[in-house]
């Protein structure tokens, strides 16, 4: 580790979240001699954003722990045009409505983790605030943009970009709009070193190029001194993306993903990676994470039950890591199904397995519920079941356990 004088910059080096920084000396005697306001920006494209932008969100409490302010810019105007890094092809376009919405509903993980300014007050120096880039961008003039930022952005340089550059490697399309969203990511520092006097911009590790840019821009618009720092690329210790399962992605809201399916994530996550998440995405002191971290064999369960817990205390609330973790209890070691499983009523007329298990989430298509059936890892009842047609009908109030492995489990009703 590094030896750093300001407490942000101790703190994120020693919980893993520094990759890259533009200039790590200037940013930590900035930290040490003054309050920073520091953003991350994040796609309205869903109504939830997912565990792969969790580590960017605890860099933000990281900053608040640490003194300083963090500003969430929520993507409103940028998302009508989508970012291009890490895409293949191009997204989706939004309606205004849908946006909003989306913001309204990403809100309610943040206002858990960050402690905002109340309604209404102005709040202190380090409260958390959160903005939409919607507000400057849309009004905008095209012209005055072009004449303004333009110069300061070369095609030579914009094609060297990774998010340019294996779209076009690739052969697949990448529009005139996606193009410009480097461009107005860019511009949304400025504007925030202007509105908010912010100085410093987090990301992941795709978002390094864009992040050059607005520090660029904004020294050659303005003259002004600002810093970037990214996290390491998040995968998981077999090589996986972060959030991504075989049954989809890890939502951080309850309305996209049970507490139990959310806690249950944490609880099964490898081994090797117990320690290095224990670091990001709680709040546990470090030497009690060493700790967790050195047990060995059937003793690493419990430091992933703790993971578990205190992951979806911070994202989800006390309450539901206590009946998640009861559930579980419940489910692997007690005889009783588990109230706070994923659960579907049939209705009268009951439904084929195989489109239960879809409709659970316990798998992502009718396809690969096929595959499981005949793989002989679906149970029903304790029952190995291999037939997709077989129809699930309980009786009147009955509730039968739906079991696909070992560790994945849901219920059926009528």
């Amino acid at each position: 580790m590094t030896s750093y004088e300001s407490a942000l910059m101790r703190l994120l080096d020693e919980r893993g979240y520094i990759h890259q920084t533009t200039d790590a000396a200037g940013l930590d005697a900035l930290a040490a001699k003054q309050i920073v306001p520091g953003y991350i920006g994040f796609d309205a494209t869903a109504p939830s954003l997912h565990v792969g932008s969790l580590v960017q969100i605890m860099m933000l409490r990281r900053l608040q722990q640490a003194g300083h302010k963090p500003i969430v810019v929520m993507g409103g105007g940028t998302t009508k045009i989508g970012d291009p890094s890490g895409k293949d092809e191009s997204r989706k376009l939004l309606t205004p409505d849908i946006i909003d919405a989306n913001i309204a509903s990403i809100f309610t993980v943040f206002e858990k983790l960050l402690t905002f300014a109340p309604a209404g007050e102005m709040g202190g120096p380090t409260d958390a605030v959160m903005v939409n880039n919607d507000e400057w961008l849309s009004g905008l003039g095209y012209i005055d943009l072009l004449r303004d930022v333009g110069p300061h952005f070369t095609i030579n340089r914009m094609l060297t970009f990774d998010s340019v550059k294996l779209r076009l490697e690739r052969e697949q399309p990448l529009t005139f709009l996606e193009f410009n969203y480097m461009i107005l990511q860019a511009y949304d520092f400025v504007e925030l070193a202007r509105r908010y006097g912010c100085r410093l911009q987090m990301g992941g590790s795709d978002q390094w190029g864009n992040i050059v840019n607005g520090m660029e821009l904004g020294r050659r618009l303005e003259g002004r001194e600002l810093f970037g720092l990214t996290t390491p690329l998040l995968t998981t210790a077999d090589g996986a993306k972060m959030g991504k399962t075989a049954s989809g992605a890890v939502w951080l809201n309850e309305a996209q993903l049970p507490a139990y399916d959310f806690w249950q994530y944490w609880r099964n996550v490898d081994d090797r990676d117990v320690g290095r998440f224990l670091r990001l995405f709680t709040d546990l002191p470090l030497d009690e994470i060493a700790r967790l971290e050195a047990l060995e064999g059937a003793d690493i369960n419990a430091a992933k039950t703790v993971l578990a817990n205190e992951v979806t205390r911070l994202v989800r609330g006390p309450e539901a890591a206590t009946r998640a973790e009861a559930t579980a209890r419940e489910t692997f070691a007690g005889s009783g199904a588990g109230e706070d499983l994923p659960s579907l009523a049939t209705g009268a007329e009951g439904m084929r397995i195989a489109a239960l298990l879809t409709e659970l989430g316990l798998t992502a298509s009718n396809g690969e519920a096929k595959r499981k059936l005949a793989e002989g890892a679906v149970k029903l009842e304790g029952e190995t079941i291999t037939d997709p047609a077989q129809l699930v009908l309980p009786a009147e109030g009955q509730t039968l356990r739906l079991s696909l492995g070992k560790k994945r489990h849901a219920l059926v009703r009528r």
